[in-house]
């Protein structure tokens, strides 16, 4: 137990609501829950978290979201939270907090951290991950409604930053066989097809002028099969098909802190496309 932290029954973490809260991430909902297990004022939890009193208020009222992972660590810590419990959150289990425990954690527990219908139900995790990360990876086809337009998924949250930003995205080859063989899976004309990429290209040139961003692009060209959004130690994957786009596609969360072989896995891979493929911007 941390000094100074709030003690809750480690039954009351089992409930199905704050596990839905954990896996969310939403802090405001997991003080809220400590805060009526214990009867605890805002003063005591924010002194057992170690943040100030006036945050602490913000979080519960949603005026502020947590992003970033070491405060995540700091409300699990403060809190006392039961292994399980931090797990769902996506930290590594207390017990395994060494370099050496993190690597025989991963290797012993390749799981997913959530599954989501679509990107539509991990939207809001993404940007709120998206606003505080450091780094982002992108793996897509054209990134259009991942980067690439002003109303997709994350340019708002990498356009208007408090802190550097460092960015690598992989989009097809406009003009590869690849390009060709995805734009009739989807049934569109190869060169409208290699039309939307090139806008992509345009796009990705004129967000890379944004203060504060550190953009990298390449052009690869295999067959899209994979999809994949980086931020920083978590990464949301899902597929292409014949049948669907990637955003349609089910979406799958995996941690560094848990996703042992296939966090691993993933990662190699998207180091090895940028490696091998063309860089433009």
């Amino acid at each position: 137990m941390t000094e100074g932290s709030v003690v809750i029954s480690p039954t009351a973490w089992r409930r199905a609501d704050i596990r839905e809260a954990l896996r969310a991430r939403d802090a405001a909902a997991i003080l809220r829950f400590a805060q009526h297990q214990t009867g605890a004022s805002q003063s005591r939890l924010a002194a057992a978290i170690g943040i100030g009193q006036g945050r602490v208020n913000e979080l519960f009222n949603g005026k502020r979201e947590v992003v970033r992972l070491d405060l995540f660590e700091r409300i699990a810590d403060g809190l006392n939270m039961p292994d399980a419990a931090r797990m769902l959150l996506g930290l590594a289990p207390a017990t395994a907090r060494q370099a050496d425990d993190l690597d025989e954690l991963a290797e012993a527990t390749s799981t997913v951290a959530r599954t989501y219908h679509s990107q539509i139900g991990a939207a809001r995790e993404i940007r709120q991950l998206a606003g505080g990360a450091r780094e982002l990876d992108l793996l897509a086809v054209r990134g259009l409604g991942l980067l690439g337009l002003n109303d997709s998924l994350l340019r708002a949250a990498v356009s208007v930053r408090l802190t550097p930003l460092a960015i690598r995205v992989l989009i097809v080859d406009a003009d590869s066989e690849a390009a060709a063989r995805r734009a009739a899976e989807i049934g569109e004309s190869a060169a409208a097809f290699a039309v939307s990429v090139r806008l992509a290209e345009h796009k990705l040139a004129e967000l890379a002028a944004t203060p504060g961003l550190v953009l990298a692009a390449y052009r690869y060209s295999t067959l899209p099969t994979w999809r994949l959004i980086g931020l920083d130690e978590t990464m949301f994957v899902s597929t292409f098909d014949e049948e669907w786009e990637g955003h349609a596609s089910p979406t799958y969360r995996v941690d560094v802190a848990t996703g042992g072989a296939l966090y691993r896995g993933f990662r190699r891979m998207f180091q090895e496309m940028t490696e091998t493929a063309e860089r433009f911007i």
